[in-house]
């Protein structure tokens, strides 16, 4: 058996990577650099946004990616070095061609990622605001480069995508200090509507949890099939939805108690039945009647 092909294709390996041991020293020591070029760029960004007051989420963020692109370009520059028939422009085109290919495969991730980073510069909302996404109203309580997660009031975790905050609607809540309710009252056709206002405004105003500046207001908006309808609008801060919701709690209670005190009927739909009399010379209608007045004697209960 002729081994001697087989001895001088690794004799030729063994030349050869012989050959590229200074090659790769060298790689090594120029990927080394830029791993710590890339640290200090990274502390660099992250000094420099924190003294221009930026969150130090964003601060963070900015910060790993500027030590990303140093260390991506570090890499390319060893791989040139330990194969020098590969230039950049080739490693380049490469990376292009993938970088399409990966573009396509995870469109979502990199839509997320952009969108992220775009809610960290304008800043909409920021952690610790209150915010309605879609059908969940909760605060922020992170915002990260792919999603932001939103606590609810009942203690769950909300994981939003960024996209979906960047593209659709958000309800800021706590933009401004102070956040406005309202509830609804009826009161019956016979009561006056002045004295049911002075009584509501009186009850509101001494409540704790209600804000006197802007001052609640009640105003009649409507006449209604079996009410005159009242609306009761106060205000509350600090902006949190615990608050407007005891707020809301603490309104009903002092609203229900005052008018039940003064006698100011709180009206409810009620209907009438009109019966009209029957003509006694026609054929039958007092066999209708005594059957009528059977049925509705049978339907009402009986009263002591």
């Amino acid at each position: 058996m002729d081994l001697s092909a087989a001895f001088h294709t690794l004799d030729q390996m063994t030349r050869e990577t012989i050959a590229l041991l200074p090659n790769l020293v060298i790689a090594c020591v120029v990927f080394a650099v830029f791993w710590l070029l890339a640290g200090g760029v990274s502390t660099g960004v992250r000094s420099v946004l924190r003294k221009a007051h930026r969150p130090l989420s964003v601060a963070l963020i900015f910060s790993r990616l500027a030590g990303w692109l140093v260390l991506a370009l570090g890499t390319m520059v060893a791989v040139t070095i330990v194969v020098p028939s590969m230039s950049a422009s080739s490693l380049l085109g490469a990376l292009g061609v993938g970088g399409v290919a990966i573009g396509f495969a995870f469109k979502d991730i990199f839509q997320n990622l952009l969108a992220g980073l775009l809610l960290l510069i304008t800043r909409p909302f920021q952690i610790g605001d209150v915010i309605v996404s879609g059908n969940h109203e909760g605060t922020v309580e992170d915002i990260q480069v792919r999603a932001t997660l939103v606590r609810t009031y009942d203690n769950r975790l909300v994981v939003v995508p960024n996209s979906d905050l960047y593209t659709n609607r958000v309800i800021v809540i706590s933009a401004k200090p102070e956040r406005r309710g309202q509830i609804n009252v009826g009161i019956g056709y016979g009561e006056d509507i002045e004295h049911a206002k002075r009584l509501i405004l009186d009850a509101v105003r001494q409540l704790p949890e209600i804000e006197q500046k802007p001052e609640p207001v009640v105003m009649a908006t409507e006449l209604g099939d079996s009410s005159v309808n009242l609306v009761v609008r106060y205000w509350v801060g600090p902006n949190t939805g615990r608050n407007l919701v005891l707020a809301t709690d603490a309104v009903i209670v002092a609203v229900k108690k005052v008018l039940d005190q003064a006698g100011v009927e709180i009206a409810y739909p009620t209907q009438t039945l009109h019966l009209r009399p029957a003509d006694p010379a026609a054929p039958g209608s007092q066999d209708d009647d005594t059957a009528l007045a059977q049925r509705l004697a049978v339907a009402q209960p009986a009263r002591v």
